[in-house]
C-alpha cells in the first residue's frame, strides 16, 4: 500500500488530531472536535493522524468515536512507540520492543473501532532496540492483516534505508515548516527515491507561524509552556520570521497559516500535511491553503527566513 497513492493532489492537507485531546490546552468546547472531523471529511481530508501516547488513549478514542459512520472515507494513521512521563504527560520516553508492538496494536484497533489501520507508524525509534527488530514487529503486523502500510517518524537517511531492507516505508513522518527544515536534508529526497509520502507535522510552527502567539503565557498543562521556542525572548526574536510569512499573506490576500502550508507542500510532491486543530475555522482556512500557489519569489523570500532563535525541543 502507498499512501502517496491513496491522497491526491486534492488531499494533501490532512488533519492532526493531536490538540484535540492532549499537548495543546485552550477554552475549545468538548463536543468541537466531533464536528471538526465530521466537516473534514465532508471537505475532503482524507488522512486522520493520531497517537496512542496522545491522552494516552483518549485521542484514539475520540478518533473512533467521530469517524465509526464514515470509516471507509478515512485514512486512519495512529502510532506506537512512545509512553506518557510518570506524571500522565510530558516528558515522553520510548518503548519499541517488538513484543509490544505486537501487544498495543491491539488496544489501537478497539479504540479506533476499526479492523485494521490503515498506516500504523513507530513513533520514535528505541535507542534500546534495533530497529530491525521493531520494524520486523510492525511488518508482521502487515503481514497478520492488522495494519495495511507502515510508517517511521522522526529518524535518518541510514535508519530509512535499514528499515526498507525488510519492509517497505510507506511514509515518513517529521516535522517540517517555514522554521524547521532538517527534514529537507536527504529525508524527503529518500521518500521521493523510494515512493513514500512525507507526512509534515507541525506545518504551522505548533501555532507560532500564524502571527496569533504574542507571548509565552500558556497553561501548563500546555507542551509549548516548556518548549524552548515560546519563551517571551524567542517569540519576541522569531517575530522576524512571522514578518516574512505575513508579508507573503498579504500579496495574496492569503492568512499567514495558509502561505506556511503552501510553503511546506511546495517542498515536494510526496509532501502532506496535518496541521493539527480542533476548531471549524481553522479547518476551514487550512484545508483551502492547498489551492494557494507560491510565487517563485514568494518561496525565496520565505527560504531566506533566518533560522529559528532556539531549538525545538
Amino acid at each position: 500500500m502507498r499512501i502517496v497513492d491513496l491522497v491526491d493532489a486534492g488531499a494533501r492537507i490532512g488533519l492532526g488530531c493531536m490538540p484535540m485531546s492532549f499537548g495543546y490546552v485552550d477554552a475549545a468546547s468538548e463536543d468541537e472536535p466531533a464536528s471538526v472531523i465530521g466537516r473534514a471529511l465532508d471537505l475532503g481530508v482524507t488522512m486522520f493522524d493520531t497517537a496512542d501516547v496522545y491522552g494516552p488513549f483518549t485521542n484514539e478514542e475520540l478518533l473512533g468515536r467521530s469517524l465509526v459512520e464514515r470509516r471507509s472515507e478515512a485514512i486512519i494513521a495512529t502510532k506506537v512507540g512512545l509512553v506518557v512521563g510518570p506524571n500522565g504527560g510530558y516528558p515522553l520516553s520510548r518503548d519499541a520492543r517488538p513484543e509490544r508492538i505486537r501487544d498495543e496494536v491491539h488496544g489501537s484497533l478497539r479504540r479506533l473501532r476499526t479492523d485494521v489501520i490503515d498506516l500504523y507508524y513507530l513513533h520514535r525509534v528505541d535507542e534500546h532496540v534495533p530497529i530491525e527488530e521493531s520494524w520486523g514487529a510492525l511488518s508482521s503486523l502487515v503481514e497478520a492483516g492488522f495494519v495495511r502500510a507502515i510508517g517511521l517518524s522522526e529518524v535518518s537517511v541510514e535508519q530509512l534505508d535499514r528499515a526498507r531492507s525488510i519492509h517497505p516505508v510507506s511514509a515518513v513522518q517529521s516535522e517540517l515548516s517555514v522554521w524547521t527544515r532538517g527534514a529537507l536534508d536527504g529525508v524527503i529526497e529518500w521518500c521521493e527515491r523510494h515512493g513514500s509520502a512525507f507526512v509534515a507535522f507541525s506545518p504551522l510552527g505548533r501555532g507560532f507561524l500564524t502571527g496569533t502567539i504574542a507571548d509565552g503565557r500558556f497553561d501548563d498543562r500546555d507542551f509549548r509552556s516548556t518548549n524552548p521556542r515560546f519563551t517571551d525572548e524567542s517569540i519576541a526574536a522569531n517575530q522576524a520570521i512571522v514578518r516574512i510569512v505575513r508579508d507573503v499573506a498579504e500579496r495574496h490576500g492569503a492568512t499567514p497559516a495558509q502561505v506556511a502550508l503552501a510553503w511546506t507542500l511546495a517542498q515536494s510532491p510526496n509532501v502532506l500535511a496535518i496541521p493539527g486543530t480542533k476548531r471549524l475555522r481553522y479547518l476551514e482556512e487550512n484545508v483551502e491553503a492547498s489551492t494557494l500557489e507560491l510565487t517563485a519569489t514568494d518561496l525565496a523570500d520565505l527560504d531566506a527566513a533566518p533560522a529559528s532563535d532556539a531549538p525545538r525541543y
